[in-house]
């Protein structure tokens, strides 16, 4: 098991899950009577580095929206829909999916989004983001739609499901990015990293991400150094 440590062509995540295999295959020999030690919960994994979230730059994300051939009619709406809302609110994909019409308040320009453990919080919308979906709506009425609560429909007239998001997402942004791996949760991460970028609180951010501690919306001020470091090393004479 030693071994495993110090294999340079394992990478540290590799490492750490052989060992979490062999210290459940250990404690399935106790449990079975085989044996009375468990050798492997004496070692210690390599300690993993966080994974920076992946992120779309201002100018390619404000570019693909504006510059896409999206099209007028009910799936061109729907299409930039889905896009505009998890850039735009940085809502989840089962968020998104889950979305009634009724939460939607056109007036008050919001929506109440329902999140995990039913948790549901507030999420302001810009007026483009406004006019898109009333746009969409009436696009809905159109097709004989409107008595689907779910707001966002499939080209059949159902709900949602994650594998059309995810096509949706990478078929506009993708094309369109340098960022290659993308996923609806890369625009809810571009969101977050805008926010900041710009100056936002980043317990406001927290609250618009609808995360319960504020140690899961810390991992964007590492893209935010990381930026600030590229902007001093450009810029300042001793950089």
């Amino acid at each position: 098991m030693y071994a495993l440590l110090s294999d340079e062509q394992l990478s540290k995540r590799s490492v750490s899950r052989k060992l979490v295999s062999i210290n459940t295959f250990y404690k399935y020999l106790i449990r079975s009577g085989e044996v009375e030690i468990n050798p492997a919960s004496a070692i210690q994994g390599p300690k993993l580095e966080k994974r920076l979230h992946s992120w779309i730059p201002e100018n390619d994300i404000v570019g693909i929206l504006d510059h896409t051939e999206w099209g007028v009619d009910f799936y061109g709406l729907r299409n930039k829909l889905i896009i505009e809302l998890l850039y735009g609110t940085g809502i989840r994909l089962a968020e998104l999916i889950s979305l009634e019409t009724s939460r939607v308040y056109l007036q008050e320009g919001s929506i109440k989004v329902l999140g995990k453990r039913n948790k549901e919080r507030i999420v302001p919308a810009n007026k483009s983001l406004i006019y898109l979906i009333e746009t969409y709506i009436e696009a809905k009425k159109e097709k004989g739609w409107e008595q689907s609560q779910t707001l966002l429909l499939t080209d059949k007239g159902g709900p949602l499901y994650p594998m059309f998001v995810q096509r949706c997402v990478k078929r506009f942004i993708t094309t369109a990015s340098a960022n290659q791996k993308v996923s609806p949760h890369t625009l809810r991460h571009t969101f977050a990293t805008h926010l900041l970028n710009k100056g936002a609180d980043i317990n406001a951010i927290k609250e618009l991400l609808g995360h319960s501690s504020l140690a899961a919306t810390q991992i964007y001020t590492h893209n935010s150094i990381d930026r600030l470091k590229n902007i001093y090393k450009q810029s300042h004479p001793k950089g």
